[in-house]
């Protein structure tokens, strides 16, 4: 039970490696304040528990089977503008770099990062998210 939900970061894990997601989740359910509302292993996935779960924070992996983070960031971001979403790659500097240039995603991160950055880049967004952001 959350006595008050909007101090608490809806995250959703997206990515096809499980343990990967696991992994995610685990690292974000220790968090304070953070609580991850679905794992998705793919982009037509995300999309639908983006409807359903009205997550805060997408940390989207690019490369994965059915649809791929690319094509369902947009999808995404059409359906929910505010929702923020973070590319979490481990493809070449080259290809991050368009991605970042990408509109339908706020922030990119390397698979290598540290944990604690992921999860203070996820709080950044997380805030930012929230400025002004209204649901329906």
């Amino acid at each position: 039970m959350l006595s008050c939900e909007s101090s608490t970061l809806r995250v959703l894990v997206v990515d096809d490696h499980e343990l990967t997601r696991l992994t995610l989740q685990l690292a974000f359910s220790c968090q304070e304040n953070i609580q991850v509302v679905g794992l998705a292993t793919n982009g037509q996935e995300a999309i639908e528990m983006v409807k359903r779960c009205r997550p805060d924070v997408i940390v989207l992996d690019l490369q994965m089977p059915v649809m791929d983070g690319w094509s369902a960031s947009s999808h995404i971001k059409a359906i929910s503008p505010n929702t923020q979403i973070l590319a979490y790659s481990s493809v070449e500097d080259a290809n991050l770099h368009q991605t970042k240039a990408m509109p339908s995603f706020d922030d990119v991160c390397k698979k290598d990062v540290p944990t604690t950055e992921l999860i203070a880049l996820v709080r950044q967004l997380g805030q930012r998210g929230g400025d002004g952001s209204s649901v329906g």
